[in-house]
């Protein structure tokens, strides 16, 4: 738990080493402008996600890929002595400090009932995607375990939320979003280390995430017009909350 705690600060840190000073130096007019383009679509934007979801996916066609998988696993399996699970706490933790930096004073592009919209349009795409490519494709995982391993859920659900971070900080500090793919990668590579992944299955994963945060902000306009009319979301309250060693997101709306 001392990693788990110790990457969740970190993210922290990239933030307050630019908190104020960044933002009150952001040009209003730039970022009316980035958001505006933020919500347009552009095949641009899918270069890198899905050029990552073809490389994992190349792990299932091609002969010599798997034989890469099968290498490095062992030699990362060669290195690990004892493993460790804080992987399935690490995932949520990009998508948890989207609401904790607000809570620090760091104001990013939506408030928090926006940011809940976007962050479970994003979740909603991203597990439909998993889950669906999961029981569909049936890769064996490299322990033998199940045949669930296509693609990494962890590192997709951490890259989803390193994606939104970067998007809803990257004009107050993109050290933020940094800092997100920094945790990110790690779980990547705790699920590779844990056995649970091939390598391929760890860049598909992370090509989804992002994926479906660049997705959610082309729906969101829509979507916002949809569910709340041209009104503000001003009728939903949101706010963490912590009880018995638990934490999590309470919402609130009013109809």
């Amino acid at each position: 738990m001392r990693i788990c705690r110790g990457l969740f600060v970190a993210v922290f840190a990239f933030a307050t080493s630019f908190n104020y000073a960044s933002s009150n130096n952001i040009d209003t007019c730039k970022v009316a402008k980035a958001d505006s383009a933020a919500y347009k679509f552009s095949i641009l934007k899918l270069v890198a996600p899905v050029g990552m979801i073809g490389a994992g996916v190349m792990g299932l066609t091609s002969d010599w890929v798997e034989g890469r998988n099968r290498d490095v696993n062992e030699k990362i399996q060669e290195n690990i002595r004892r493993r460790n699970r804080i992987d399935n706490v690490v995932q949520y933790l990009p998508s948890a400090a989207l609401y904790g930096l607000r809570l620090c004073g760091v104001k990013g592009r939506h408030d928090y009932k926006e940011n809940t919209l976007l962050l479970g349009t994003s979740c909603a795409i991203m597990a439909l995607t998993v889950n669906v490519l999961k029981h569909t494709v049936r890769e064996q995982r490299p322990d033998g375990s199940s045949y669930n391993s296509f693609p990494s859920g962890h590192t997709a659900t951490a890259f989803m939320g390193a994606e939104l971070l970067w998007q809803e900080y990257k004009d107050v500090s993109p050290w933020i979003g940094v800092g997100g793919y920094m945790v990110a990668t790690g779980v990547g590579v705790m699920r590779m280390s844990n056995n649970r992944h091939w390598a391929t299955d760890v860049i598909a994963g992370a090509g989804i995430g992002i994926l479906s945060v660049k997705a959610a902000y082309w729906l969101y306009p829509s979507l916002h017009k949809l569910i709340f009319g041209k009104k503000r979301l001003d009728n939903v309250s949101v706010a963490p909350f912590y009880m018995k060693k638990s934490i999590g997101i309470s919402a609130y709306v009013a109809f």
